[in-house]
């Protein structure tokens, strides 16, 4: 939808303003903002879907979209973590278990589905931003998603397929296709409900992001606690079961909140293609110089869309600025070359995208330390005392000390943290979410060296009493020494996971939302592949060393000089994410002035 505010039939001397750069007349324009008289009586003209609506903008309030809308996608979100996290969090344990991997094969093999489940969203959002859009893309990957959910109850179930392990990996990795479609789009479709122009959903869009990070924790500790508990002690059929229930109950929650959601994507071309149109234009006015030469610059901010952003030009990345020159060649042209010529919006967009090159390697470290969750602390647990009165702890379920700590720590985040930074900052989310990210890099790093002290102690007790040769032998040591690691590395996911999801949401151009919901969401995969790397690195130079660091037998590897390692990975990582944030330039809009902000917000766009 696009909002054009145009003057009430009776106003006499009015001022009226286009917002979107639209050329009705003579009247002159200025970086896409047009300008003539209007009085303070003002109407808006909304263009939804190519039909005109004439009305009163302020009387106006939305009938669809906030957090009713917000509320059926965060539960579609619940149901989807329930179903990944009852996947992964006992995955290493039917790879070694039921499959005769070895722990170090096993790990890898995990972190691999892992990786190959976050970078696929990317392939998701080309599909969802390009052609499918977002709500279509959503109902297609979740069929494709249950039916991934239902083979793999079929593979560990039916007495033929159990313990094949290629009809296991099939099923997993159609699974994963349903993933990479509907992972990109859910959260980007569930923040789209909150409408910017909007205070008071502005305001609600920035708990918004720590909500649905809240959903997710728990979603995925239900499934650790519920799923991996029926998986270890009524079978690994009915654990699978509950998952496709989950994902077919998922289905149909996102199905019947269809009449509140706002629909208002509008499909773009490729996001590839237009990425390097801005270089190729670029590269062929290399020569050219905008003010030395006199040159105009094209500015047409609405090319084939009815809604888009009018970014303010910046000084970064100037060599990308040639691309929107008109030169003697584009200026005897009928029409636009769109590899010659780009307009000051699109060569800002890539901007954009490159702004955020440095801030994705920076969150790469932070996917490997936190991979070490669902791998590594799950095996150095397994080893100790797991027996609270007549229960035994599953090893896998105290992945859902991470989820806990989350779900204490948003709300505490959200209504005490926040409110209280707000007053100091002035900042409507208490701090900048580059801010946010570093508090979360710095705990994830402090939680390796949090492991590295507990494992020694682990293995200082083994010796002790004698066990170091013994891998199956339960060292005597209550698993609750383990707390510390999980807590702070919930509480960091908490500042950083939530942060960077918000960053790739409000810097990348409205069109792109999906690629930047799936960028973000690479990081964790990309980091994945590096954990799996990392192990086999090690794994390779210690064996010939003759003192394998990582072996099956945790009594006598050096885990802890494992984590020492990451720890120190993580401290270089913070001082690269400082130093790439200090000319971080966030996204400004051509209307972040006093003057015309307040006449943005007259628009109720529904």
């Amino acid at each position: 939808m696009a909002t054009v505010f145009v003057p009430k039939m009776e106003g006499l001397g009015t001022r009226w303003m286009v917002q979107m750069g639209w050329d009705f007349g003579s009247d002159e324009i200025v970086q896409g903002v047009q300008y003539s008289s209007m009085d303070s009586s003002i109407a808006s003209l909304n263009i939804v879907d190519g039909h005109e609506e004439n009305e009163v903008s302020t009387k106006k309030r939305p009938s669809k979209g906030g957090w009713k809308s917000a509320a059926f996608i965060i539960l579609v979100e619940i149901a989807e973590r329930f179903t990944f996290y009852g996947v992964l969090g006992n995955l290493v344990t039917y790879f070694t278990n039921v499959l005769g991997q070895t722990i170090s094969t096993a790990a890898k093999n995990v972190n691999t589905w892992v990786g190959v489940s976050m970078i696929l969203p990317i392939f998701g959002a080309a599909v969802a931003d390009s052609y499918l859009g977002r709500f279509k893309t959503i109902i297609i990957a979740s069929v494709i998603y249950l039916l991934g959910a239902v083979l793999l109850a079929l593979s560990v179930s039916v007495a033929s397929l159990q313990r094949s392990a290629a009809a296991f990996f099939v099923s997993l990795y159609i699974l994963t296709i349903g993933l990479g479609g509907h992972k990109p789009c859910v959260q980007t479709f569930a923040a789209d409900q909150f409408d910017e122009n909007i205070p008071e959903e502005k305001t609600a869009k920035v708990s918004f992001f720590n909500w649905w990070f809240f959903g997710i924790e728990v979603g995925g500790s239900v499934a650790i606690i519920v799923v991996v508990y029926v998986q270890d002690n009524i079978g690994w059929g009915p654990g699978f079961g509950i998952l496709a229930g989950a994902i077919a109950v998922a289905l149909v929650v996102f199905l019947c909140g269809i009449p509140t959601y706002r629909r208002r994507q509008k499909v773009a071309s490729s996001p590839f293609v237009r990425v390097v149109q801005v270089f190729v234009a670029a590269t062929k006015k290399r020569s050219l110089d905008e003010t030395s030469d006199g040159y105009k610059v094209y500015h047409d901010h609405v090319e084939g869309q009815t809604s888009v952003q009018i970014l303010a030009r910046t000084n970064q990345y100037r060599f990308l600025d040639k691309a929107a020159i008109i030169d003697e060649i584009d200026d005897s042209n009928k029409t636009r070359n769109c590899w010659r010529l780009c307009s000051v919006n699109q060569v800002e967009e890539v901007k954009l995208l490159l702004r955020l090159v440095p801030i994705w390697f920076a969150c790469l470290p932070f996917a490997i330390l936190y991979s070490q969750t669902a791998t590594y602390f799950t095996k150095q647990g397994s080893t100790t005392v797991r027996t609270v009165g007549s229960f035994k702890i599953p090893p896998a379920t105290l992945q859902v000390n991470v989820a806990f700590a989350a779900i204490v720590f948003i709300p505490l985040y959200d209504r005490i943290l926040v409110p209280i930074a707000r007053k100091v900052t002035g900042l409507p989310s208490g701090m900048t979410t580059l801010q946010r990210m570093g508090i979360g890099l710095f705990l994830s790093t402090f939680s390796m060296v949090a492991a590295a002290l507990v494992e020694a102690k682990r293995i200082s007790i083994a010796r002790d009493h004698g066990i170091m040769d013994s891998p199956k032998s339960i060292v005597p040591m209550r698993v609750f020494w383990l707390l510390p690691q999980y807590i702070i590395t919930g509480v960091g996911a908490v500042f950083f996971v939530v942060g960077m999801q918000q960053l790739f949401y409000d810097q990348i151009p409205d069109e792109l939302r999906s690629m930047g919901a799936a960028a973000s969401n690479s990081t964790l995969g990309v980091g994945n592949f590096l954990s799996s790397a990392i192990i086999s690195i090690l794994q390779a130079i210690t064996s010939r060393a003759g003192d394998e660091w990582l072996g099956s037998n945790l009594n006598r590897a050096h885990l802890d000089y494992f984590y020492w390692v990451l720890a120190g990975l993580g401290g270089l990582n913070l001082c690269f994410f400082i130093w790439a944030t200090m000319g971080f330039v966030y996204k400004k809009l051509e209307w972040d002035d006093p003057n015309q902000k307040e006449e943005q917000k007259l628009s109720h766009v529904e």
